[in-house]
């Protein structure tokens, strides 16, 4: 049996690549179904297999501004020419029917998110070092070293910001991280006897 023992609201993860936030995010929806992970909506085109409203939606670069001018969106930004955002119709839906909403989003939307969403718990993941960062993502072979060099520095400038959030859960080891996760979250897990 899982209980939810917060009131259910609005949580936002964002932390650097490489630090473990996809796989945090895994753990939680597996353990605790009635978490509703938001969907962004895009501009782009749907790759093979992707869906709308599952993946993404997709919308228009028309429908996306109209959206923007109607402040339609908790956050969003620009990315190699599309534009992704957090829709606020869906989170305020989901919130209303009582589901605790998580969004895994860059540090720029987070910010974005504390100024339209006030009362959103905000977490950033922070891995234990910085040289550990660096291992991982280096571990994870599938980068050029322009590429590392550049996730890098992002990141120095994303550990800079650390104090913004509400919370800061250090990702030396993923269980202990996520038990963080869940106590700041006001989730409480119990298997049935």
């Amino acid at each position: 049996m899982v209980q939810i023992t917060s009131i259910c609201r609005l949580t936002v993860l964002t932390g650097p690549s490489g630090v473990g936030k996809g796989t945090l995010v895994r753990l939680l929806l597996k353990r605790y179904e009635e978490i509703w992970m938001s969907v962004s909506a895009t501009t782009r085109l749907p790759r093979e297999g992707e869906k709308d409203g599952e993946d993404y939606f997709f919308l228009t670069r028309d429908r996306f501004v109209e959206l923007i001018q109607d402040q339609g969106f908790l956050e969003w930004a620009e990315f190699a020419g599309n534009s992704y955002g957090t829709l606020s119709r869906p989170v305020h839906q989901k919130l209303s029917e009582g589901r605790p909403v998580l969004l895994e989003i860059e540090l720029e939307g987070a910010r974005q998110v504390r100024k339209n969403f006030p009362e959103a718990l905000l977490i950033f993941i922070a891995p234990p070092t910085f040289e550990e960062l660096e291992s991982r993502i280096r571990g994870r072979a599938t980068d050029t070293e322009q590429a590392i060099q550049s996730r890098l520095a992002r990141a120095r400038e994303e550990l800079m910001a650390k104090d913004e959030f509400d919370v800061v859960v250090i990702n030396d080891d993923i269980q202990v991280a996520l038990m963080e996760l869940e106590r700041n979250m006001g989730l409480t897990f119990r298997k049935d006897e």
